[in-house]
């Protein structure tokens, strides 16, 4: 800390884990789950308390059933937090989804479902992390999302860095930030500030836990390299499927089934052997899209689309999974890749809607350990988005804030 102009270096403890995304698997016929700022052009469900969020969503049931959301308000740790309803929102915490509209020219039929919140009914009075559940007609869930509710309190500046760790220089980057905090008194920025910082945007392995080392006037310094530290990983494969009828971007031909179009891609290899090669990514996320119709949401249609992946290496004892925000970067069976003995390749299909796919090949240990670097390496100059979410839980307070929001790419990465 800094105090009366005297340097004091602060104790640390840091966690990097994952914070669980399997609190309940999305329905087999629920498809396409979109939750994301209306106002301006993210894929990310984090705004501004006040701003709104788009949650779209496809039932290949296509009977116009009735659906309805439900919120929660949640703490740091995402578990259920104490408050009341009427303490987080004015209005109702739960309603029905009244906007659906069915499928145009498809070969699978859909409903479509959309609902922005806050709306009429529910307007959300704080910030922190909310859930949003979506339940059917017998109240039971369907899918669950996460989103994150902040208010400009404090301004955070972030700063991506090679690792100074000569073991992982040339593989792992680091986040150094700054939390101004002019329009705030903290007694004690230690137990009261609770920094998360997010590579791209995906909370498996956000790192929390983190103590300011230093003060200065009205800025709290974390300097730290080892501890804040994640592999640089690979850029995000894609393909482009807005033209369902003939190949495109990575995609090595289509064919039209009995039912549906099938879209295979071509085989991906292992590059964690491979030099480093940039291309523009969107770092994870989807884009759904249809290059001859106006309306996406409805007029998109799905397709079987196949992966396949070859590798040298001996993976036994992990299980490899197909992941990204399509997903909700899940890794369960609808994801997974499975050995094709006589092909020598490992292969996954999976039924997604036209448009642009950023994804990943993740595998995951016997212990639970994830690895986004197995199969597609690591390298310092990947360029990817870090978000810092500065959360304050006054002492005596009953809730947990969310103050204020930073960003960094590593595009421009610093020695």
């Amino acid at each position: 800390m800094i105090k009366n102009g005297v340097l004091f270096f602060c104790f640390l403890c840091v966690v990097q884990f994952g914070f669980s995304q399997t609190d309940n698997l999305d329905a087999t016929h629920i498809k396409t789950i979109i939750l994301k700022p209306v106002a301006i052009n993210s894929y990310v469900p984090i705004v501004q308390l006040g701003e709104k969020l788009l949650l779209n969503f496809d039932d290949l049931n296509a009977d116009e059933h009735t659906y309805s959301y439900k919120i929660e308000h949640c703490n740091l740790d995402w578990s259920k937090s104490n408050l009341s309803n009427s303490e987080f929102v004015n209005g109702f915490a739960e309603d029905r989804i009244r906007t659906y509209e069915n499928s145009f020219n498809t070969l699978l039929p859909y409903t479509n479902y959309s609902v922005t919140i806050p709306n009429e009914t529910t307007k959300l009075k704080i910030s922190g992390n909310y859930k949003i559940f979506v339940l059917n007609e017998d109240e039971e869930v369907v899918f669950m999302r996460r989103f994150v509710v902040y208010e400009p309190i404090v301004t955070v500046g972030v700063a991506v860095f090679k690792s100074r760790d000569i073991s992982y220089y040339n593989t792992k980057q680091s986040v150094e930030f700054t939390i101004n905090t002019p329009n705030l008194i903290i007694n004690n920025p230690r137990e009261e500030i609770f920094p998360v910082i997010l590579q791209n945007n995906n909370w498996q392995n956000a790192i929390v836990g983190l103590k300011p080392q230093f003060f200065r006037g009205d800025q709290l310094l974390y300097k730290y390299n080892k501890e804040t530290s994640f592999w640089g990983g690979n850029e995000f494969l894609y393909f482009d499927s807005k033209s369902i009828r003939s190949s495109s971007l990575n995609i090595a031909k289509v064919e039209l089934g009995e039912d549906l179009y099938h879209t295979y891609l071509y085989t991906d290899d292992e590059r964690r052997n491979q030099p480093y090669t940039l291309y523009s990514d969107v770092n994870g996320n989807f884009v759904i899209r249809n290059l001859n119709m106006e309306n996406s949401y409805t007029d998109a249609d799905y397709s079987w689309v196949y992966f396949s992946l070859k590798s040298s290496q001996n993976l036994e004892g992990k299980e490899i999974y197909v992941s990204g925000n399509f997903n909700n970067w899940q890794l369960n069976d609808a994801n997974k890749l499975k050995y094709n003995e006589a092909l020598g390749l490992y292969e996954a299909k999976i039924l997604l809607k036209q448009g642009f796919y950023n994804y990943q090949y993740v595998t995951k240990s016997n212990d639970g350990t994830i690895s986004t670097h197995d199969i597609d390496g690591s390298y310092y100059n990947t360029e990817n988005d870090y978000t810092v979410l500065v959360y304050y839980k006054k002492f005596g307070s009953r809730y947990t804030k969310v103050i204020g929001i930073g960003y960094g790419n590593s595009e421009k990465i610093n020695n």
